[in-house]
């Protein structure tokens, strides 16, 4: 069999001089290489803006704004050191979104109190105690959970880390771990927090005011000071953070009633 002509199919123009030429791509004639590479750089950061700005799962503004990247990103991964409500407020921008979330190893995790952060319980997924199986029920999620919270056992090989990672930024979930983690993205913690409205004795709980700082890999720092309340997001169907109160504990409640609530937004003179 006689292969076909190999020529003009391959798109070779010959020159004048009995050389082989290429032609030049459609729509480029005429236009310098300089030009060509400006447009090409222009395409490309187009694209890469598109990407990141796809992969950034919603977060508390709060928190946006000392995490790399400007939020929590998919197929991340994130150390929380000493508080189970930062790692909720974690949770929190995610679930009020819509996103299912999922809560593993964590028996002491207090619904609660996740639901006053803004956490959609119909959507999160809760396994106190995997036990042994804590690799595999992780993995399993990952697969169809966007956002999990977990405590990883002490005593996990490098390498199923590693498996684990890969198959985070593989499937686009973000992992939050309770503990200590060095392949974290960025390690959280709360370094300075205060109550406010206590006074000698007497007074009520008014607001908590926190340190909250975010640490890279690289040694980079960032921190912010915010209210608990900086740290909620509005539950579903729910119109402002007074409506996670029970009734009869809202600020401005009727008098005869429980009007002096534990958190109502007030301070109180010390004596």
């Amino acid at each position: 069999m006689t292969p076909p002509a190999a020529g003009p199919s391959l798109g070779r123009e010959p020159s004048s001089s009995g050389e082989t030429s290429y032609p030049e791509p459609a729509g480029r004639r005429g236009t310098s290489p300089a030009d060509v590479a400006l447009g090409l750089q222009a395409r490309i950061n187009s694209m890469q803006a598109g990407t990141l700005d796809s992969r950034r799962l919603p977060t508390v503004p709060a928190l946006a704004r000392i995490l790399p990247g400007g939020g929590l990103q998919s197929g991340g991964s994130y150390t929380v050191r000493n508080s189970t409500a930062l790692a909720m407020a974690l949770l929190a921008g995610p679930s009020s979104a819509g996103l299912w979330c999922s809560v593993i190893g964590v028996p002491d995790f207090g619904v609660e109190a996740a639901q006053g952060f803004g956490i959609n319980l119909e959507r999160l997924i809760l396994i106190p105690d995997p036990g042994s199986q804590w690799l595999t029920v992780t993995a399993a999620l990952v697969d169809v959970v966007p956002v999990i919270l977990t405590r990883a056992p002490e005593h996990l090989a490098p390498t199923e880390w590693a498996r684990l990672r890969a198959r985070l930024r593989q499937r686009g979930a973000a992992l939050i771990t309770l503990g200590a983690w060095k392949q974290s993205d960025s390690t959280l913690g709360v370094a300075e927090s205060a109550w406010e409205g206590l006074g000698a004795g007497t007074g009520h709980l008014a607001a908590r005011r926190m340190k909250i700082t975010a640490t890279q890999p690289s040694g980079r720092l960032r921190h912010a000071y915010v209210g608990l309340a900086d740290l909620q997001a509005p539950a579903p169907g729910t119109a402002s953070q007074g409506a996670l109160l029970p009734e009869g504990l809202q600020p401005g409640a009727a008098p005869g009633r429980a009007s002096t609530a534990l958190f109502e937004p007030r301070l109180a003179r010390s004596s």
